[in-house]
């Protein structure tokens, strides 16, 4: 039985409007309670939903932390109280431009709503202790300046990296010379390995001295901090948990960077933010490597190969997304969130403005950080949000991919914009851009369907924003099912058949840019011999045989362009042709280059490939010592059966035992 759902709706001293019925009728609320100020005058109200049984939505996320609070007093008083959400629909629809329709705005606020209760995926946690052993390496003012910062609740290690001037040897913190050499892992599991390494000796009296350097020493900390003043020692250094970088000289990153380190000690829980599915993954086969999509665009470098697949560290994995964007199989997949869930909350924010507003609205993509932030300044101080531009803040942007795009048009909105933040890494996600570009452009639409805006004040972003696409852009909402894959090819045939003119005969087949994950493969039938090496390799058996007769049979639809056939096959046969052919045709799988087999010459048993059987006839007869003056030419046309039968009972056979002796008996020793 469902639990008892209480919404308070506030207009913030009516300076929003709402529409309490049709919010309590999108959240699945049993009661609805307004007010003009949740956060001040009317706080009573929210401590009594609270204090009642059931749960709570509350449609203020900008004073989350207060009700947060109010819950904590609440428990501490009575022991328990009900559990509850904060949703803000104020920044982000209620306070709209002076000119927005009422009926906009409220239809946004209602979709936000609604998207908001749905179900929210559970993503795996894993644990990582930290005991708070901390090595600084840099020059000797800086570090220590921070070692004396942090003990005695770190344990620290400074390793200087400029000529030393040292005072008194202190028991505070472990002093050494040296240089890094290479760092890896992350929180709790840093691998550092420095040359030059010298400990201090701080026995004896006067200058103090160092043991005898040694290139190579490897040790292990919790928390890594770099101040060498030379280039970070990891790759988007930011995401790199317990990894910290500030210049020597510059003091207030430097103190900042203090109060961050002091924090990661103890047990911590980490999202584990994918699943890898190793037999789907497409990275190698019998030592050729096909596949480096996730390991070109990873910004951490988390990913590295590992035989004939990939192997993904979790501690080192910031989330962004990218290497699900890019992968062709499905091998990686998000958990925070899911591509399914994804689907589902665009298909929600749709359908629900859609039902309300009776138009289509538009989709703004941002991250949770610099995206929100511009959005709420927008709302404050500017004009706030166009009516129909319902924003979908998201961990990280780099994530978004085409087929986020695509799946954003096939839920019914007209324009899909992604902000980007200014550390916005782009490995992944310029690339995917251009791929959606073609796939729109393939299907008879604008690339204004979508847009990346690139703006650092909340007036830009109103600008970029201002303008909507022609009315007729969006098209009816279909339906978001399955993987990355399945929705891409739904929604871009919906996209063709809007546009498709009635005397077009098949589907489209769309040229994409090199290294998209759609497409078929050609083969040089003058140059293929049939070996069929590449359909031993494919790894999502797009190209298979027939059991009859020589031949290559191919399912363009289940091609990823990973490249492994083009890298295997011997005779450099074989290249690649991006692209999205909607055809139905590309389901099924269709011949792609084939031969007649040869006949034996003995029993007429069908085997081999006949023009491979007399090609190697013309190499090799008169030609080799084996093949000159004799019949053996002949054992290459007979199939398997009858050449070994020829090869020990001809005649002239090269392995012919002769006559095999009569056993001998009792009565042959007796007469002997």
């Amino acid at each position: 039985m469902a639990q008892h759902r209480t919404l308070l709706v506030c207009d913030c001293v009516n300076t929003q409007p709402v529409n309490p019925e049709l919010l309590k009728q999108v959240a699945g609320a049993q009661q609805v309670v307004t007010s003009s100020g949740l956060c001040t005058t009317d706080l009573d109200r929210v401590a009594t939903a609270l204090s009642a049984d059931g749960e709570v939505i509350i449609a203020c996320g900008q004073q989350a932390q207060l009700f947060d609070r109010l819950s904590e007093e609440i428990i501490a008083t009575s022991g328990q109280a009900a559990p509850f959400m904060a949703i803000d629909i104020r920044d982000r629809a209620g306070w709209a431009p002076a000119d927005a329709e009422q009926s906009q705005v409220e239809a946004k606020q209602a979709a936000l709503l609604k998207a908001a209760t749905l179900a929210q995926p559970m993503a795996p946690l894993k644990t990582i202790e930290s005991q708070g052993v901390c090595c600084i390496v840099g020059p000797q003012a800086a570090c220590e300046w921070l070692a004396a910062q942090l003990t005695p609740t770190l344990g620290v290690t400074i390793i200087i990296t400029d000529e030393p001037k040292l005072k008194e040897p202190t028991a505070a913190y472990d002093i050494a010379r040296g240089s890094l050499r290479e760092v890896s892992g992350a929180l709790g599991a840093f691998k550092i390995v420095i040359d030059q390494f010298a400990e201090v000796i701080p026995t004896g009296r006067g200058k103090l001295t160092f043991s005898a350097p040694r290139d190579g020493a490897k040790s292990n900390c919790d928390i890594f901090i770099d101040v060498r003043g030379l280039e970070p020692a990891f790759p988007a250094h930011h995401k790199r948990n317990g990894y910290f970088y500030a210049k020597p000289d510059d003091q207030v990153a430097l103190r900042a960077l203090v109060a961050k380190a002091l924090d990661r000690i103890g047990t911590f829980e980490k999202t584990i933010y994918f699943n890898f599915e190793q037999s789907l993954c497409a990275h190698s086969r019998a030592k050729k490597t096909g596949c480096t999509r996730c390991l070109d665009v990873c910004p951490t470098e988390a990913i590295s190969s590992r035989g004939d697949t990939v192997f993904i560290d979790s501690n080192v994995c910031a989330g962004c997304g990218s290497c699900a964007a890019v992968c062709p199989t499905g091998a990686v997949t998000m958990t925070d969130p899911p591509f399914e869930h994804f689907t589902r909350t665009i298909a929600t924010l749709s359908e629900t403005y859609r039902a309300h507003a009776k138009s289509a609205p538009r989709l703004l993509i941002h991250d949770a950080e610099f995206g929100a932030e511009l959005i709420r300044l927008l709302a404050r101080h500017g004009q706030g949000l166009p009516a129909d531009v319902i924003p979908l803040g998201l961990d990280h942007v780099e994530g978004v991919g085409h087929a986020e795009c695509l799946a954003a048009l096939g839920a019914g909105f007209s324009q899909v914009s992604v902000l980007l933040s200014p550390n916005t890494e782009r490995e992944a996600f310029d690339p995917q851009w251009l791929l959606t570009e073609a796939i729109l452009l393939g299907t008879g639409h604008k690339t204004e369907r979508i847009q990346r805006i690139e703006v650092v004040s909340p007036g830009a972003l109103f600008d970029a924003l201002k303008t909507a696409p022609e009315p007729a852009a969006a098209i009816d909402p279909v339906l978001l099912v399955g993987g990355r894959r399945d929705v891409v090819r739904v929604v871009s045939s919906a996209l063709a058949e809007v546009t498709r003119t009635a005397d077009a005969a098949t589907a489209p087949s769309i040229s994409l840019p090199a290294g998209a994950p759609y497409g078929e493969i050609q083969i040089n039938g003058d140059a293929c011999t049939l070996c069929l090496a590449c359909v031993s390799l494919c790894p999502t058996a797009a190209l298979g045989d027939h059991p009859d007769k020589p031949e290559i049979n191919f399912t363009e639809n289940s091609c990823v362009q990973c490249g492994l056939c083009a890298n295997t096959c011997p005779e450099s046969a074989i290249t690649l042709n991006p692209q999205l052919n909607l055809d139905k045709g590309v389901l099924s799988p269709r011949p792609l280059h084939g031969e007649e087999p040869f006949a034996c010459i003995e029993c007429g048993r069908e085997f081999g490939v006949k023009s491979t059987i007399e090609r190697i006839i013309e190499k090799l007869n008169g030609k080799h010592w084996m093949y000159t003056g004799s019949d053996n030419f002949k054992l290459i046309q007979m199939c398997d059966d009858c050449r070994i039968n020829a090869q020990y009972h001809d005649e002239n056979a090269p392995m012919k035992l002769g006559e095999r002796p009569r056993p001998r008996t009792t009565d042959d020793y007796l007469d002997s």
